[in-house]
Parts: structure tokens; C-alpha cells; sequence
């Protein structure tokens, strides 16, 4: 990259029709775009990065996805394409969604372009159905796609506290590394020795951290939980990443928006360290 290009590119993906219980995440990335521009704060992270300095932060916009009234081939392809663009510009693409479909077609993307690739998804639910609802790029599906496709060759989940004996028969076919609430410790490290693509599902956190969401779970984790998972990720590189399901609708006084943002900015500073 030349000196002065941006790392980061933030891109919106404003849809929700594979939600199965609510819409409202489509209208998600302007107002995470607000809080994380609100003049009541500033573009510095945690490590002192300034995300409005050149060479850091690109945002690419919304892609136009309203005209989308379910999952179609088209849509994923118009998703993929939109990563696959911003990767091929040397950018590294965070994505705020939109439900969690958005995350296959977007992993999709950068496997291509890294070929070695393992997910850390943080998340209440494991959406690891094969289908859900006889649709089989629901919300509750993208990671069994991942897998099925083999996009990643190594699977972590954290924060689940939901889990269906399928969705459990699901994670030992495919080997995934299940760290539940039940299990889960403040100081837990995570080391993959590939590049790794990051998806945070808003309702990974308590809610009475992030009210806003379409499927509250209690028991969960704090923000300080996910940055701190965020800031020690031992790997060479995160690739991609996104934030997806936060629903305004259920916000209140916009703080999971708030909370979004905060997220966005620490993803941001760890995507460029490398």
C-alpha cells in the first residue's frame, strides 16, 4: 500500500430479510456511523489510534441492499462482490450488518483472496443450523455454510449460551471449538497461526449491555469482555471482520449503537496492527 492509503474500509450492509424474528438490523450501520463520529467523543482507540489519520480508516458506504426481499444468489454475489472490490484495493474490509447472513458472502470474499483463513465469531447462538425455517442462508445458518464450503479451516465461538442438540451435532461434525458462557473465563487467550476473519453478533453481550438487539439472551458477555478478546487475538493478521443484528428498534437511548461503535473503533485499531 502506498503511503497515506487507508487499511480499514468500513462498508454498510443494510439487510435483514434472513432474519427469523424480527426486522430492524438493516437500519443499523448509519446510526453505529453516528455514534462513532458524534463530536461527543473522538476518533482515537484505546492504543492511542487516530482512526481519522490518513492511512487508517476508508468508509466505503452502504451497499443498496433495501430492493432485497430474501436471500437470493444475487444478493450474496452483490454482497462478495463488494468485500472481494475493497480487498482487491488492498483494503481490509469491517462490515456492519445487517442480520448474520451477510457473513457468509463476506467470508466468502476474503477466503478467496487468503486462502487460509479461520473465524472467531463471538455470539450468543451458534447459527449453525443447516437450515432454519426451510431456508438455508437464514441468520441461524451462515457458519454451517462457512463450514460446509470449507472457507475456514478453524472455527471458534465464543459467548454461546443458546445451543440445540442439532446446532451441538452441527459443531462436533464440523469441529468447532465451542467456548460457552458456562466456560468462559475473563482471561482467556485465543492464538491461531493463520489469518482470521472477527464476527461479533451484538447479542454476544448481556443484555443489559446491549439492549438492542432482535434475540436478547442473558447471561452474557460485557463489552470490556469483547475488547479485551479483540486486543490480545494472537494471530498474524485480522483480514475482515464485521458487527452484525444490532436492532435499533430495541435500542434504548442508543446505547448498544454506542456500544457498536466502541467495537468498531477497537476492530479497527487491531485489523491495522496487523
Amino acid at each position: 500500500m502506498t503511503p497515506g492509503h487507508p487499511t480499514v474500509a468500513l462498508l454498510g450492509l443494510p439487510y435483514d430479510a434472513s432474519s427469523s424474528f424480527q426486522r430492524g438490523p438493516a437500519e443499523g450501520p448509519p446510526l453505529v456511523r453516528r455514534e462513532l463520529f458524534t463530536a461527543a467523543g473522538n476518533l482515537f482507540t484505546e492504543s492511542l489510534l487516530d482512526l481519522g489519520a490518513d492511512g487508517v480508516l476508508l468508509d466505503a458506504g452502504d451497499l443498496p441492499l433495501a430492493r432485497h426481499r430474501q436471500s437470493t444468489p444475487e444478493l450474496r454475489e452483490e454482497i462478495e462482490g463488494a468485500v472481494a472490490s475493497l480487498l482487491a484495493d488492498g483494503l481490509r474490509p469491517l462490515s456492519l450488518g445487517g442480520d448474520h447472513s451477510v457473513t457468509y458472502p463476506a467470508v466468502r470474499a476474503v477466503a478467496a483472496r487468503h486462502g487460509r483463513l479461520a473465524v472467531l465469531q463471538v455470539d450468543a447462538h451458534p447459527d449453525l443450523y443447516d437450515e432454519f425455517e426451510g431456508d438455508r442462508y437464514s441468520h441461524a445458518c451462515p457458519f454451517a455454510r462457512i463450514m460446509d464450503e470449507r472457507l475456514a479451516e478453524r472455527l471458534v465461538q465464543v459467548g454461546v449460551r443458546t445451543m440445540t442438540r442439532h446446532q451441538r451435532e452441527q459443531a462436533d461434525r464440523f469441529g468447532v471449538e465451542v467456548v460457552t458462557m458456562r466456560d468462559w473465563r475473563p482471561d482467556l487467550a485465543l492464538a491461531f497461526d493463520v489469518p482470521v476473519y472477527v464476527s461479533i453478533d451484538v447479542d454476544a453481550l448481556d443484555p443489559g449491555f446491549a439492549p438492542g438487539v432482535s434475540h436478547r439472551e442473558p447471561g452474557g458477555l460485557s463489552p470490556r469482555d469483547v475488547i479485551r478478546l479483540v486486543q490480545t487475538l494472537d494471530c498474524p493478521a485480522v483480514v475482515g471482520a464485521d458487527v452484525v443484528e444490532f436492532n435499533p428498534r430495541n435500542d434504548v437511548g442508543a446505547v448498544t449503537a454506542g456500544v457498536c461503535a466502541k467495537l468498531v473503533k477497537e476492530l479497527v485499531a487491531r485489523m491495522v496492527a496487523g
